[in-house]
């Protein structure tokens, strides 16, 4: 079945995870983000890795940010992006 013809419907979970992280992590670069909002949006995106990771994201795309791509490396355990 071809993807652009299938029927339109609710974003799935992942589809919302995948939409979490890439808005978190665009107010964590952010440098108008205020520093408490950066904390809580530091936690939700975090708390995303684990399907964002299960979807292959970073085996597809690099987070070029080093301190973003080094705190994901931390948390997944995993060595940074170099760039």
């Amino acid at each position: 079945m071809n993807v652009l013809h299938l029927p339109a419907r609710e974003p799935a979970p992942d589809v919302e995870a995948l939409a979490t992280f890439v808005a978190c992590a665009h107010a964590m670069l952010d440098p108008s983000t205020p520093e408490a909002t950066r904390r809580a949006v530091e936690a939700r995106l975090l708390a995303q890795l684990p399907t964002v990771k299960a979807l292959g994201l970073f085996e597809l795309f690099d987070v070029r940010d080093p301190a973003l791509s080094q705190l994901i490396a931390d948390e997944l355990g995993v060595e940074a992006n170099a760039g």
